[in-house]
C-alpha cells in the first residue's frame, strides 16, 4: 500500500500489468507466449463481436454491442451461454461467424495459424512454436508441429464423419438439402467443440430429438470425442497407425486401469 501511496501504483508490481510485460507484448521477438495466446483470444472475441454487430448479422433486430460481445465471448470460449436465440436471431452470416468463432474456440487460435502456415509450407519460429505449445499446454516444444497436424487429421475426420451421419440422417426425415446440411455441419462442429450452441430455434436444443438413437449417439460421440483432449487423441493414433503402436497404448493413462 506504501508503494501506492506513494505514486508507484500497480504498474511496478511484476506482473501483468508491469512495464516490462507491455514491452515483451509490443515486441513479438520477446513476446511472452502466453500473452500471445491471452492476446489472440483477446483479437478474436473482438473481431467476432464486430462481425455480429454488422447489420447482416441478424435477421431483424440489430444486436446490440453488449449482446454481440457475450455471443462472441460465450462461442469462442465454448461455454453455449446465449442471449439471443441462434437460430432466430442471427442471419445465416451470423450463424456462420458463430461456427467459426467455435471451431476456433475449440482448436485454438494457434493452432489454426499452425494449419495455415503448413498449407502454405511456412516453417514456424521458434516464438511460434511456443506459443503453440502453450495453447496445446503441452511440456516442451519438442513435436508440437507434429502433433498440431493431427490434432486437424483427428478433427476433421471426426467433425465431417459425424456431419455426414447427421445430414444423411436429417435428409431421411424429410429436411431440405440446405437446411440438412446446415444443421449437420453446424451441429457436428458444436458438439465435438463442446460449444452446446444449435440452430433449432426456440431455445429448445436438441429435444425434439431426445428419443432419437441417431442424432442422441452422434452427438455424444462428438461430444466424448472432443472432450478426451487433443493428447489422448493424438496417443490414440500413434497406437492405432503407427509403428510404434505397442509403446503409445502403454502411455494412455486408462489402459494400465
Amino acid at each position: 500500500m506504501d508503494e501506492i501511496e506513494g505514486g508507484k501504483g500497480l504498474f511496478d508490481l511484476k506482473g501483468f500489468f508491469s512495464f516490462d510485460m507491455a514491452k515483451k507484448i509490443i515486441k513479438p521477438k520477446e513476446a511472452n507466449p502466453i500473452a500471445i495466446v491471452l492476446l489472440s483470444f483477446l483479437g478474436v472475441i473482438l473481431i467476432g463481436a464486430i462481425l455480429l454487430l454488422l447489420p447482416f448479422a441478424s435477421k431483424g433486430e440489430p444486436t446490440s454491442i453488449i449482446d454481440a460481445l457475450f455471443t462472441s465471448t460465450s462461442a469462442t470460449c465454448v461455454t453455449g451461454l446465449v442471449v439471443k436465440d441462434t437460430a432466430t436471431h442471427f442471419s445465416l452470416f451470423g450463424q456462420a461467424v458463430i461456427l467459426l468463432l467455435i471451431q476456433i474456440g475449440g482448436l485454438g487460435y494457434m493452432t489454426i495459424t499452425t494449419f495455415f502456415a503448413i498449407l502454405v509450407g511456412r516453417k514456424l519460429g521458434l516464438g511460434t512454436r511456443l506459443a503453440l505449445k502453450e495453447n496445446l499446454n503441452l511440456s516442451s516444444i519438442s513435436g508440437v508441429v507434429k502433433l498440431a497436424r493431427r490434432i486437424l487429421v483427428f478433427i476433421i475426420t471426426l467433425e465431417s464423419i459425424g456431419g455426414v451421419i447427421l445430414y444423411l440422417h436429417w435428409r431421411k426425415m424429410g429436411f431440405g438439402l440446405w437446411t440438412a446440411i446446415k444443421y449437420a455441419v453446424f451441429h457436428s462442429v458444436s458438439a465435438f467443440n463442446n460449444a452446446g450452441f444449435d440452430v433449432m430455434g426456440g431455445f429448445k436444443s436438441l429435444s425434439d430429438y431426445a428419443s432419437d438413437p441417431v442424432v442422441l449417439f452422434t452427438i455424444s460421440g462428438l461430444l466424448i470425442a472432443g472432450g478426451l483432449g487433443f493428447i489422448v487423441m493424438s496417443n490414440i493414433y500413434e497406437a492405432v497407425f503407427t509403428s510404434g503402436g505397442y509403446r503409445s497404448r502403454q502411455r494412455l493413462s486408462w489402459w494400465h486401469q
